[in-house]
């Protein structure tokens, strides 16, 4: 009945951060428009100061970008979250590891565990704190109650650690995966919203080419320079995104092995000194 209380913490975390990301995807799109109407969409960045029918000034890369079409707010409010989320998970992420190194911290505890010092190794989780503290701290607990029950064999024993083991990890990590999903999604959907920003943007330079007479030169470049923006800011959402996605989800399997590694030399020491 002790644990009972972790699966409700657990539920509401979630919750939490499923409320969290669903207003940073509301505000980001909403920013994305704010910045692309009243920054780049700005009369000073055009020629006569009209961003519907002016030119942008020579060298004016917030005019230019305006012109990139309705798409190009999109696409920023998508890279601000890209930004937004990666920061929120380095420090979920960084709150896990705990305060020191966490290689150096799972060589303690297994120095501790081999010298028999259970109070020592659980001490050192106080110290270094985190969901993989928590997680082996949770681990010796149970090391230190099934030595303390006569009732059970060795292999009873050893069984009930490593089960306790991956019940604190499955309470501890799924958190640290929560928002990886919408960055994840963002890799593929940035290049798609940036493509379709393309089409629309070569459509215009085509219909200014099919024009009777001389084609509209101010049609077909603005066409021209919307389908290159759009492309652009897609690829730059996606290539920040993918390499977010792959130093999180990096730093998410070192944790995981430490965990498994510290939660092996548990077991395999009860194991070991139980005979």
């Amino acid at each position: 009945m002790a644990t009972a209380p972790k699966p409700t913490t657990a539920k509401k975390e979630s919750t939490g951060s499923n409320i969290f990301a669903s207003l940073t995807i509301i505000i980001c799109i909403i920013i994305g428009i704010c910045l692309w109407k009243f920054v780049m969409g700005n009369p000073v960045n055009f020629e006569g100061g009209d961003p519907e029918n002016g030119h942008p000034l020579a060298g004016n890369y917030f005019g230019m970008v305006y012109k990139g079409g309705i798409i190009v707010p999109m696409l920023m409010g998508m890279f601000l979250m890209v930004i937004v989320f990666s920061i929120e998970r380095f420090f979920v992420i960084s709150k896990a590891a705990g305060k020191g190194n966490v290689e150096t911290f799972v060589k303690k505890v297994q120095t501790l565990l081999s010298a028999g010092n259970i109070e020592a190794a659980m001490a050192e989780c106080d110290k270094q704190k985190g969901s993989v503290a928590n997680v082996i701290k949770s681990g010796l607990k149970k090391y230190r109650e099934v030595e303390a029950d006569g009732t059970l064999d060795n292999d009873q024993a050893a069984l009930a650690i490593q089960k306790d083991i991956e019940e604190a990890t499955a309470l501890e990590m799924p958190m640290l995966e929560q928002n990886l999903t919408i960055i994840a999604t963002l890799v593929s959907t940035g290049t798609l919203v940036g493509l379709l920003g393309t089409v629309t943007g070569m459509i215009k330079s085509f219909s200014a080419l099919a024009t009777a007479g001389a084609p509209d030169q101010a049609q077909l470049a603005n066409g021209i320079s919307e389908a290159l923006i759009n492309t652009a800011t897609g690829i730059a959402t996606s290539t920040v995104a993918i390499i977010m996605y792959n130093i999180f989800t990096s730093k998410i399997d070192k944790l995981t092995y430490s965990i498994d590694e510290a939660g092996f030399s548990i077991v395999q020491t009860y194991a070991s000194t139980h005979k």
